[in-house]
Formats: C-alpha cells, structure tokens, sequence
C-alpha cells in the first residue's frame, strides 16, 4: 500500500518544475468555484487546438459507441468534453488541495444508505468507479462520506506519486496498487470498501471480449470477477458527476449489484452494461481520449486510423 512520506529527495532540481506546476495549481484553486468553472472550461477549450490526437480518439470512441448520433450531436459532445478536461485539471487541484469545509460546500449525496447497508453485511464492499473527468474530486468527495481504499497505477514522479497520495488520503484510508491482488483482495476481506475502476483497456492478458455500447467485442478485464470470487465482496457503484446549473457535483451510491454471473465472460458483459448506465449520466464528462479499443480479438484490425 502506497505510503505518503516526504523525503528531502523531493527538492531535488529535478522536480523544480513539477514544483512550480503544482504551485502555480494551488494558486489557481484558491479562485471562487464560479470563475474556476468560467477557466476550467476556457483551458479545455483552448486546449483542443494541441491535442489533436485525443480529439480524433475521443470522436472515432463516439462514433463506434453512438452510430445512431448525427455528427453534429457528436461534436457537441467533444467539445463539452474538451471542457470537462481543461475541469479536469482544476478538480485535481480541488480534490488534493482544498479544506474539507470548502469541498463539502459544493456537492451532495445520493444513496449514501446503500453503501451502509452494504457494510452492515460485514463483508468487503467492492465499489466499482468509472473513469469521469472529475474521478480525483469524487475519490476526495467519497472519502468525505466515507473514508475507503482505492486502487491505482503508482506515478512514474516520486514527487507526483508523494503530492497524489497525500491528496488522496485527506479524507480515505490507503492507496493500493492495481497489480497487489494480494493486498486488495486482503482488504476486502478484512470488510473495507475498496474502489475499483474495470472501465479502461488493460490488454488482452487477463480480459474478456464483450460488448460495450455499440462494439461488439471490447477488451474487459476480468478483475473484477476475480476480485468478486476470492473476496466474497459486495459491489456496488459509485459515480460523482458535474452538475449543469453550476451548483457542483452529485454523488450517486447505488444500490448493492445482484445476480452477478458466475462466468467470466458473462461476468464482463454485466459490468460493462453497468458502466453504461453510469456513463448515461453524463456522457460529456466521460474520458472518452482514452484508447479504450486498442486491444481487438486475434486477427481483427485496428478500430483507429
């Protein structure tokens, strides 16, 4: 599990930089929510112009996940998307920087009963996330609620890994890396509720192809049956998204997940179709840049140009 210790080794020149960005982020997060909503979504905006790879990722992801949306409704969605990536970056700040009372302020909850029910089961609660722009402020805004662990890919930065775990932990227990099935399956086991986020391409080691949205064959990983079978956990889901009259965020804690398969691929498509739903929230803020169908069955070719 990660620890969060700083070490004289973080002053290093090398991190000067790094320090400076976080510096000049801090900063920035200390504006009203309001004129860092107004900034959030200018810096997304702004952004486009230099990250034409992910823009041609992200349209090509919502072209084979909505074939029945015109263009025009598709780029709608990229471009609200490109703002919640500028909202992104700001949220990180919020999320590892701001006081408890200042995040409390701008977000409510609900559902938060059926995370307490699940608990009250005395078994570990395995909370499955999905990838929104805002997932570094839902972490802190679920802490809040309910301090947890998650898993995560450890920073390639000492000194990014020592500023994201000190965030995190503000308000939940432990860090665990997404390669300690040992530790993760241990802490369930010991009845802490324990995020997990199966809605990204891990590769073909380890996954199931099933159908996500409109594609037929999606590289799933099989963690979470995995995790499920040798934990003996609950799982239930659990989505922040970013409100549309500018009042913050909504916390939604759904109820406990029934009738789980107990095959792997018939596990995978499950979940993904419980993916699908959460993202139907809010499509907009879904990372959609990612390469989510870079992994294809043996034979096929690549889904991107």
């Amino acid at each position: 599990m990660s620890q969060c210790k700083f070490t004289l080794a973080l002053l290093h020149p090398r991190y000067w930089f790094t320090w400076f960005g976080l510096g000049v982020l801090w900063l920035l997060v200390q504006l009203p929510y309001p004129a860092l909503l107004w900034l959030g979504s200018t810096l997304g905006s702004l952004s486009r112009r230099f990250l034409k790879r992910r823009e041609s990722i992200g349209r090509r992801n919502l072209e084979l996940c909505f074939p029945a949306l015109s263009p025009e409704e598709r780029e709608h969605l990229i471009t609200e998307n490109f703002k919640s990536i500028g909202m992104a970056l700001l949220e990180t700040g919020m999320a590892w920087f701001w006081p408890d009372h200042r995040v409390r302020k701008w977000f409510d909850v609900e559902g938060l009963e059926n995370l307490q029910r699940a608990q009250a089961k005395h078994r570990g609660v395995m909370v499955i996330g999905v990838h929104f722009m805002s997932l570094e402020l839902g972490g802190r805004v679920m802490g809040l609620c309910q301090p947890m662990m998650a898993t995560y890919r450890p920073h390639n930065s000492l000194l990014m890994e020592w500023v994201q775990t000190r965030g995190r932990m503000r308000s939940n227990k432990a860090m665990i890396s997404r390669n300690n099935l040992r530790g993760l399956v241990g802490a369930l086991k010991k009845g802490e509720a324990v995020w997990f986020a199966p809605d990204q391409d891990y590769g073909r080691n380890g996954s199931s192809f099933a159908p996500f949205f409109a594609v037929k064959e999606v590289a799933t990983t099989n963690g979470t049956f995995v995790i499920s079978r040798l934990s003996k956990s609950v799982m239930l889901t659990v989505t922040m998204v970013r409100k549309n009259d500018s009042s913050g965020y909504r916390l939604f804690i759904m109820p406990e997940l029934e009738n789980y398969p107990e095959e792997e691929v018939a596990a995978a498509a499950y979940i993904n179709q419980v993916i699908e739903k959460e993202i139907m929230r809010a499509p907009e803020q879904y990372l959609w840049v990612h390469r989510r169908f870079k992994t294809r069955p043996e034979g096929e070719p690549s889904l991107y140009r």
